[in-house]
């Protein structure tokens, strides 16, 4: 009998300390999220992975927020205004915000969240994509003005960041880094945490004080998927409403099978090749064009990849900088022709069957970035090029290319922002071991800074263009095709948009009835 009350016991302090069993399958008010790796951490300002900031974004606001198509919109700001200059940005906000808690918040908040971005104790990862805005001021209760460095027509969608986005000081002040560990956790956008259970799930559940009309869905559950197939059969099975990717290698079977569930859509990354410009034979401008000339980017974006890239010659996606991305002009050439200006470039440039060019290709180990490298080379071999084959895993590599000890190197670019400097910065000698080709124009970076002072949008665009132009001419890198994203969405939901920045807040999704 004392054995019986001991255990009764044991049990009733056990189930105290854990969280009461959950349903996390789809519901009639539920929406089940797999995403492609689990959460790190539940700090906006401390996080730097996809999945920890998606999921920061359904619990924290800023003065902006992305709308389903991914672009920005007033979140706890209704609206704004912009000096002439482009410099000073003021974001009037809404009346009467509180967080999920209840305690009110203004604009005082605002300049005191930029300091604990910036402070060293916090080591946010994503400080430097704000290194652009020199202050945060309040200008009363209800103004938040923001000064530039330099014109950012874009600033709206960097607010959208979840790192500045508005934060309980009040209770980050009380309880130090334990806040993220208060359920519900206090938060300003529509959700909030009402359960986490390591490795297996993340329920939301709505904010009460929230400013906007109550978020469609109840309650949204995200579950850690880290294998694409594990995720896929799960959703074909019932148990998720999205997965964030699926294999490449069922990409078909799904188009073919399940046609309206699997989305593959256009994203902000270029996969490309970096020469190294730095040494010889790539420092010479005629080998990397007659090279790039002797591409064939269909056929690698179609029969290589097969999962709906768009080909690419130039850097800049379709649609960020314009409706269509930049093409040399023999992009429109044969085949026939265009070898046939590239062995005349070569021989230029030195080379001939006495004198073949030789270099190495180097990738970092995947199964696609071979096959991409085996294409390449065989589609040089009527050059009379010798291209030879150098694989290593992804830490070596990156190191690698930092230190430029490569002639020829799988590269590419995904943005933090749907801007077209995110890409463009990069290649500037300012950047220093991040450009990983050595492209040295001033040329080049003159235009690139001009394009930045620009305040007005149209002209800056115009600006960035000519930029891309001008980096494309010179080919220091070998642009390829851009990437795409896959997920997998069930005909229950509604409101999912397909767009570039692949951005899907569960607050613009729900369930048809």
């Amino acid at each position: 009998m004392r054995y019986f009350a001991i255990l009764c016991t044991m049990l009733l302090l056990v189930s105290c300390n854990r969280e009461p069993a959950v349903d996390t399958a789809p519901g009639p008010d539920r929406i089940v999220r797999l995403s492609d790796s689990e959460i790190k951490g539940l700090d906006p300002q401390k996080v730097s992975d996809l999945s920890s900031l998606r999921f920061a974004a359904d619990q924290f606001e800023g003065l902006t927020r992305l709308d389903a198509r991914g672009e920005a919109e007033p979140g706890l700001a209704r609206d704004w205004q912009v000096s002439a200059d482009g410099l000073t940005w003021t974001f009037a906000l809404r009346e009467n915000l509180r967080f999920s808690d209840g305690t009110a918040f203004d604009a005082t908040l605002f300049p005191t969240l930029l300091q604990r971005l910036r402070a060293p104790e916090t080591a946010a990862a994503s400080a430097a994509l704000f290194g652009n805005i020199q202050s945060v001021q309040a200008a009363g209760e209800q103004n938040v003005v923001v000064t530039l460095a330099s014109p950012d027509p874009s600033l709206p969608a960097l607010l959208t960041h979840p790192a500045m986005a508005a934060l309980p000081l009040h209770r980050i002040g009380a309880a130090s880094d334990q806040w993220t560990s208060d359920r519900p956790m206090v938060t300003s956008g529509p959700y909030r945490l009402a359960g986490w259970k390591l490795n297996d799930h993340a329920r939301l559940e709505r904010n009460p004080e929230w400013h906007d009309e109550p978020a469609p869905t109840k309650t949204i559950i995200w579950k850690p998927m880290d294998d694409s197939l594990s995720a896929m059969r799960l959703f074909l099975s019932g148990g998720a409403d999205i997965a964030a990717d699926y294999p490449a290698s069922r990409h078909q079977w799904l188009e073919d099978n399940h046609p309206a569930a699997a989305h593959s859509v256009p994203y902000l990354g270029s996969y490309y090749f970096a020469f190294n410009t730095r040494s010889p034979p790539f420092d010479d401008r005629k080998v990397r064009i007659a090279l790039s000339m002797a591409v064939e980017r269909e056929w690698i974006a179609d029969k290589v990849i097969g999962i709906g890239n768009i080909p690419a010659w130039g850097l800049l996606p379709p649609g960020l900088a314009g409706p269509v991305s930049a093409r040399p002009e023999w992009a429109d050439w044969s085949r026939e022709r265009r070898l046939s200006a590239a062995r005349a470039l070569l021989a230029e440039a030195g080379y001939s069957a006495n004198n073949p060019l030789r270099f190495e290709i180097r990738f970092n180990s995947s199964a696609e970035h071979r096959r991409v490298a085996v294409a390449m080379a065989a589609m040089w071999q009527p050059l009379g090029v010798e291209a030879s084959l150098f694989n290593s895993e992804a830490a070596l590599h990156f190191a690698a290319l930092r230190r430029h000890e490569f002639a020829l190197s799988r590269s590419g670019w995904i943005a933090d922002l749907p801007t077209p400097e995110n890409f463009l910065l990069v290649h500037q000698q300012t950047n220093g071991a991040g450009n990983y080709s050595g492209y040295d124009n001033p040329a080049y970076d003159a235009l690139l800074a001009q394009a930045i002072a620009e305040p007005d949008s149209a002209r800056r665009q115009i600006l960035m263009r000519r930029a891309e132009a001008l980096l494309i001419a010179d080919m220091p890198i070998l642009p390829l095709y851009f990437y795409v994203t896959r997920s997998l969405v069930a005909e229950r939901i509604a409101g999912w948009e397909d767009n570039i920045s692949n951005v899907h807040p569960s607050r613009t999704l729900l369930i048809r009835q």
